[in-house]
């Protein structure tokens, strides 16, 4: 078969013993031993599942480990994401490469083509991990980094079943940074929910970069992820300005699909998003100018059919031979077909929708 425009092939050889593992224990984190050949040559790797309810699916998304201190494309980490509930299989990567394209930090984010002891396992995508080699592609200063690893992270001392947290950095992991700084994570929260609004917006302007988490709340206002607001997510607070910056991570609920792959209806999330962080940030004049300001150029330049069809049918045509080698997709490909449509109608309603509700942020 011609398969223009190659992508990646990566293929992972497991054991016997070592396979069993992995498949006996699906919910283990510790990895199993492999190894991964790719341009002609072969990496030693580790080999685990990935993700939560994803995990149950039929196609299994992974993530990869190098050992130290071997990298590998300059990564110690790699997720090999399934994008299984998504019959586009591009929305992670629409969704991170727009939000970087309206000036926001990233995972870079690119289709492979997997293969597991010589039989195809289709088409992921290999997703960046968010760690101190993110920062340092970037030229960004070693700092913090936390991800959002449940709906506890919120922003709120209150969870989303309205409980009490048990601690205040509830909801979080650390991925770079020793456990004493979790002290950060429990000031930004603590303040976020107990600053008077008198104080509100000079003591948050000491802890956040506000202009940047307004432009990630365009993005994720725009994109629609109805989970990114509470999860979905990384901090990274910059050891040299001491402000938190904010990632994305799982994107591919978005774009008018649900985390099911069902329809989400493109009015589904409010202009203003919510979490408690957004709400006191929202409530401050000054700063709801600022994201209207932000949200109405991204509107006009990034976040319109003209702009984002060519990069939509760009990367469905680049994946689409591809597709079809795969045992999970390939049966079904006028489904995939359709969903460049559905994407751009998507983009046209969302856009007509938000531009229309502007005047609430007035």
């Amino acid at each position: 078969m011609d398969l223009p425009r190659e992508i990646p092939i990566y293929q992972i050889f497991i054991n016997k013993n070592e396979y069993k593992t992995l498949r006996d224990h699906m919910w283990s984190e510790e990895p199993v031993s492999a190894k991964l050949k790719f341009n002609q040559k072969q990496y030693a790797v580790g080999v685990s599942y990935r993700g939560y309810h994803i995990r149950k699916l039929k196609k299994k998304s992974f993530r990869l480990t190098i050992p130290t201190p071997q990298l590998f494309l300059g990564a110690r980490e790699y997720h090999l994401n399934a994008e299984y509930l998504d019959p586009s299989m591009i929305r992670s990567k629409l969704s991170f490469d727009f939000f970087e394209d309206i000036g926001n930090l990233a995972p870079a984010a690119e289709h492979i083509l997997l293969k597991l002891n010589g039989s195809t396992l289709g088409v992921y995508l290999q997703l960046e991990s968010v760690d101190d080699l993110f920062l340092k592609r970037r030229g960004l200063q070693a700092g913090h980094i936390f991800y959002a690893s449940n709906d506890d992270a919120n922003f709120s001392l209150i969870t989303p079943e309205n409980k009490i947290k048990h601690s205040l950095e509830a909801g979080y992991s650390l991925k770079v940074g020793l456990k004493e700084d979790y002290q950060y994570i429990r000031e930004l929260i603590y303040k976020i929910n107990t600053v008077p609004q008198s104080d509100f917006k000079n003591e948050i302007s000491k802890l956040i970069d506000v202009n940047k988490f307004l432009l990630w709340l365009v993005g994720v206002v725009c994109t629609q992820n109805y989970d990114g607001f509470i999860q979905n997510y990384a901090l990274y607070r910059s050891g040299a300005s001491g402000l938190f910056e904010i990632i994305p991570w799982d994107y591919d609920a978005t774009w008018g699909r649900d985390i099911h792959g069902q329809i989400m209806e493109y009015d589904y999330v409010p202009i203003q998003g919510y979490n408690t962080l957004i709400s006191r940030l929202i409530d401050i004049p000054e700063f709801r100018l600022m994201y209207k300001s932000l949200l109405e150029v991204v509107l006009e330049t990034k976040f319109n059919a003209s702009y984002l069809e060519p990069r939509i049918l760009s990367l469905h045509s680049r994946i689409r031979p591809y597709i079809l080698l795969d045992p999970y997709k390939s049966k079904d490909i006028s489904s995939f077909d359709k969903e460049t449509e559905y994407i751009i109608q998507f983009i046209n309603n969302r856009r007509d929708y938000l531009k229309n509700h502007l005047v609430a942020l007035n």
